[in-house]
């Protein structure tokens, strides 16, 4: 199965607002708790970073394909999220 995969930085304040949305919305609905993520402090593991193509955070892949980069909205993680678990299942 492939895993989902996020790049962050831990000041990058998209990036905690993309994160604080994925905890909310697994809070509010148990079907996208069954979604495994992979999160990558890019700064702190820059050669896995380095492995991927993509310039801002937060960055969201699905194995090797690149699934969001940048800002995001939280309607746009649940519908991101609801895709994915579509696709794994």
């Amino acid at each position: 199965m492939a895993k989902l995969t996020l790049f962050y930085l831990r000041n990058c304040p998209f990036c905690k607002r993309a994160l604080q949305y994925i905890d909310e919305l697994k809070a509010e609905h148990e079907e996208l708790r069954a979604i495994e993520i992979e999160m990558i402090e890019e700064s702190e593991q820059p050669e896995v970073a380095d492995r991927y193509d993509y310039y801002y955070v937060p960055t969201l892949y699905l194995g090797e394909e690149k699934l969001h980069e940048g800002g995001i909205y939280k309607e746009e993680v649940e519908a991101l999220l609801r895709n994915v678990l579509k696709r794994i299942e």
